[in-house]
Order: structure tokens, then sequence, then C-alpha cells
């Protein structure tokens, strides 16, 4: 099967449940993990990633595109993740901070600056490769910063609030954006966040962590 499950995919703390969910992520679909700061969202990405620490039991599976990953290292699980900060490395152009995340199967000069116009064209920021990270507006920065997990190709994309830093008038362009490119790209993709406007924009199931559907207004 393509895409992402979550196969009765729990997590605790000592003996309380904090993460409980079965859920299947078709390709292109977003999923909504939603709920208050505190709740088990945070919890429920680090075991889907793989980097939870060992204070938290696991159990369940995750499957992607049909192969069971659950016991994998964060790296080979082929699963990117966009934080609610972009992270660009300062000492880096935008060219080279896209650069970074190319495929090591990508080889030759010329091919590789080739991936990262075709990615900022996408992204519509053509000709910023030699840009200093630091002159670009909030908007470009989430835009520089979605292009660069993208070029990871991840099979998955897990989403960590990103839209949350953004004024309201930003926000709804860059959010827009991500979720445009997700669905054109066909990418299984798992959405946290508080915001109700994020989720119905998702388009998808509203769950919270423990797997309950979360009624949101239109």
């Amino acid at each position: 099967m393509s895409g992402l499950v979550l196969d009765r995919l729990e997590v605790r703390a000592k003996d309380t449940l904090i993460v409980a969910m079965d859920a299947v992520v078709k390709p292109g679909e977003v999923l909504t993990i939603m709920g208050p700061s505190g709740s088990g969202k945070s919890t429920a990405l680090a075991a889907i990633i793989g980097t939870l620490g060992p204070d938290f039991s696991v159990s369940g599976r995750l499957v992607l595109d049909g192969c069971d990953v659950t016991a994998l290292p964060t790296r080979a699980r082929g699963i990117g993740l966009l934080f609610q900060d972009d992270v660009l490395f300062p000492h880096l152009s935008v060219g080279g901070n896209l650069a970074f995340a190319l495929p090591a199967t990508l080889r030759g000069r010329q091919v590789r600056r080739a991936a990262i116009e075709a990615a900022l064209a996408k992204a519509g920021l053509a000709g910023f490769a030699d840009r200093d990270p630091g002159t670009l507006s909030g908007g470009e920065r989430a835009r520089v910063a979605l292009m660069r997990t993208l070029l990871a190709e991840p099979k998955a994309l897990l989403l960590d609030e990103p839209f949350s830093r953004l004024d309201a008038g930003l926000r709804d362009h860059v959010r827009a954006f991500v979720l445009d490119l997700i669905r054109a790209e066909r990418i299984p993709a798992i959405l946290v966040t508080h915001q109700p406007d994020d989720a119905r924009a998702a388009g998808g199931r509203i769950i919270d962590p423990l797997g309950r559907q979360v009624p949101v207004g239109a």
C-alpha cells in the first residue's frame, strides 16, 4: 500500500498513554493532529520520525509505501520534517542551504545546480541561489525551508506547526503554497497544529494525539 500507515501506534510514559493512533495517510493527503500545548502532539511526531527519548515506550508499526520502517533509524525512514522555525544555515547562501539536502546520488556540479535552480523556480524564487538567507522575508525563508526538505526526496512529510510564527496575511499565503505542493507532489503528510484555520485548510482528518476525532467548525 502506498502512503503512510500508523498501525496501532502507541506511546507511553511509564503507565500513561500519551499517543494512540491508527490511521492511513494516502499520497497527497494531510492528516492533522490538533490539540493544546502538552497534549502529546510533538511526542507523536517524535515517535513517527524516530527521535523519542528513553523515557518513552512505543508499540505498533509504522509502514511507509508498504515497507515497515518501525525499527529503522531516523535517517533511513525517508520522512521529512518541517519545523515552525525555518532553521536556515546563516553561513550558507540560499543555494548552499538547498544543496545541503540534495541526495548523494545526485552528482556533478551542473546537475546539482540545476536541481537547486528548479526548486527555487517552483517556489517563485528564481535567481535567489546566491542570496544571503538573512536578506529574505519570512515568507521567502519559509519557502526555502520547504524546498530544502523536499529536495531530500522524503516519502512522507511531518509539519510541526510550520506557520505559527508568520503573521496572518503571510500565514495564509505560505500555508496555501505548502499544502498545494504536498498535493501536487502526492506526499502523505501529517500536520501538527493548534490552529483551527490550519486544520480546515489541510482538508483531511483531524484527530488528537489519542486518535479521537476533533470537531472544527467551518
